[in-house]
């Protein structure tokens, strides 16, 4: 079966365009080799493909005939995808690896209001508006 039929039958992509253009750009891989969209694979091949900031990792257990139900996509394919990998699409880690260059200056409006929604929806359990720093540390001065 071709790689960008399979990817859009148990639904890694939504459109069949789409795991072809993955493909195309080199995001699918077999064994570490590129693998273009009418490339065939076969039961027990593992993929990786990149959808950034992840990189996904299945296992073909089956080759379907049709694009199927999610409820049955369990078992046409074997997820191997780490947890670190997962764990990018937490919104918690997300905020973690926001980087701000030194010397860009003040955030603007938008940028502090969208840091205020992150921390008002309970982002770390910590109650910023009962925040008071202590009257010794230096770092306030």
């Amino acid at each position: 079966m071709r790689v960008d039929k399979w990817l859009w039958f148990v639904r890694v992509f939504k459109t069949r365009t789409l795991a072809t253009e993955y493909c195309r750009k080199g995001r699918v891989t077999r064994n570490g080799i590129e693998l273009k969209p009418s490339q065939d694979i076969n039961v027990g091949d593992t993929l990786k493909v990149r959808k950034p900031p992840v990189t996904y990792t299945f296992r073909v257990k089956d080759l379907p005939k049709n694009r199927l139900g999610a409820k049955l996509v369990e078992s046409y394919m074997e997820n191997l995808t780490p947890p670190e990998e997962l764990q990018k699409l937490d919104p918690s880690f997300m905020a973690f690896n926001i980087h701000r260059e030194r010397g860009t200056g003040r955030p603007t409006k938008k940028e502090r209001r969208e840091i205020d929604e992150l921390f008002d929806s309970g982002f770390g359990g910590f109650d910023w508006d009962s925040f008071e720093p202590d009257a010794d540390d230096e770092s306030n001065e």
